[in-house]
This record gives C-alpha cells, sequence and structure tokens, in this order.
C-alpha cells in the first residue's frame, strides 16, 4: 500500500529529490535471518520498480538483544561493499559495544542492556556463577574475536542522514535544537522529551529506538522500529516524490 504524505501546516508535501528512493531499515537487533529475508526483499522491489538513485538507510541498533548479530554485522558489511549506495547509522548499541572494546568496566552495563547475546554469538561464555569470570577477561576476549572488519564498520557508522525533507537518526532529536546541531547522546539516546514533541522539527525525523507494534507515523515523525527481536517483525520504510509505503 502507498500513502501519500501528509502537508504539514498548509506547506507542501514532504518528499525526497527527484530520481531518488530511500528504503529505511529499523533496528535489527541480532536478527541476521530477518535481515537477509529484507534485503531479499528490497533487491526484489528494485528488479520490479527500478530508480535512478536507491538509498539504503540503516537506523542502527544491529546488535544485542537477537540470538545472531555477528551475522548481522557479516551481512551489513556485505551489503556496504555491494554497489548500491548505503547509509548505516549508529545505535546506542553500538555506542557501548565500541565502549566495552576501550573500557572493561562497561560491560557490566552492557550485558544489561541484552549485550550477552552478542558475546555469545561471537563464541565467548559470559561470566556465571559456576563459572566466574573478571570483566577485564571477557573484554579482553570480545576485543580478541571482534574482526577487524567489523570494528572498521562500527567506527565508520555516522551519526544522522539528510535527504530532502527528511532527517535519519537513530533514536531522535532535540526540540528547540538545529538539526545541525544535534548531540550524540540524544541522537543515540532521546526518548520523551523528543516523542512527545508535536511540533516541527525542520524536517520529518525517521527514527528507531523505541519499539513499537506497528510503524508510528506522526505529522513531524515516522517510528520504525517494530521490535524484530522480540516480534519477528522488521520494517523498512520507503520513501519515493511524496509518496510513502512499506516492506
Amino acid at each position: 500500500m502507498v500513502w501519500a504524505l501528509k502537508s504539514r501546516r498548509g506547506k507542501t508535501k514532504p518528499r525526497v529529490p527527484e530520481g531518488q528512493r530511500i528504503y529505511a531499515v529499523g533496528d535489527v537487533h541480532g536478527r541476521a535471518d530477518l535481515l537477509l529475508a529484507l534485503l531479499g526483499r528490497i533487491d526484489a522491489d528494485l528488479r520490479a520498480h527500478p530508480t535512478a538513485q536507491p538509498i539504503q538507510v540503516f537506523l542502527g541498533d544491529y546488535i544485542d538483544r537477537g540470538p545472531d548479530s555477528r551475522h548481522v554485522l557479516d551481512l551489513l558489511v556485505w551489503r556496504k561493499e555491494e554497489k548500491t549506495e548505503t547509509v548505516f547509522l549508529k545505535g546506542n548499541h553500538e555506542a557501548y559495544a565500541c565502549q566495552v572494546l576501550n573500557d572493561p568496566s562497561a560491560l557490566a552495563e552492557w550485558q544489561q542492556m541484552g549485550g550477552t547475546p552478542t558475546l555469545l554469538s561471537y563464541g565467548l561464555t559470559p561470566s556465571s556463577r559456576s563459572d566466574p569470570k573478571k570483566e577485564e577477561d571477557i573484554a579482553i576476549a570480545f576485543r580478541q574475536a571482534f574482526p577487524a572488519h567489523h570494528h572498521r564498520f562500527v567506527k565508520g557508522l555516522a551519526l544522522s542522514f539528510t535527504c530532502g525533507d527528511f532527517f535519519f537518526a537513530h533514536a531522535g532529536v532535540r526540540p528547540g535544537v538545529s538539526l545541525r546541531l544535534q548531540r550524540q547522546e540524544d541522537l543515540l539516546w532521546i526518548r520523551d522529551d523528543f516523542l512527545l514533541h508535536e511540533d516541527t522539527f525542520g524536517k520529518i525525523v525517521v527514527h528507531g529506538h523505541t519499539p513499537t507494534t506497528e510503524p508510528d507515523i506522526r505529522p513531524n515523525r515516522i517510528n520504525i522500529d517494530t521490535g524484530a527481536y522480540a516480534t519477528g517483525r522488521l520494517t523498512c520504510l520507503v520513501l519515493e516524490a511524496d509518496q510513502m509505503r512499506f516492506l
């Protein structure tokens, strides 16, 4: 189904530039099976409906919670190396993993946030009562198991992306602050101050971070995190001209 985007308070409808099509993908969270299937649907859509400049935008939180974070990163690295235009944004869970790679003291907090399945996907066994391990030893083992191409990938993640009348970020933006001046902390972590704001942000913000049962379409933002790790639903928003649809 295709929807025409609504105009904003009498202004023209938000749109992406002529000849471009955006495929925006929500939070994957270790569900390599869903990601692989969705990439296939994107490719099939492009074959059925070619366009001059397709851009695939991934909104972050590729790892944690789900069972196969390592394979997810392999798929995304492979996607990046293909001859397609891709944009990979940073999520707060990638920020946690990067922190653990540099600071073992962050391990416990990361595991509380869903990092344990990621460790398991890299062949590591977290600490337990029957097999206690030092945080530093686990962090060192994670650093050694984390491939160089995965490290380059997460280090190179962008914080935001703009196309036409749309601004893409993992969590959202701070109301009242120019989109050019947004802080990393807000782009990765913000919730209520952003979600409850009903006025314009200057552009339509496409984001994830806060799971919903269905895509949440508001006049000033679109949330496409449908809780893939728990629901089995990984959402892709397609934007073209002033039209919107979902894969």
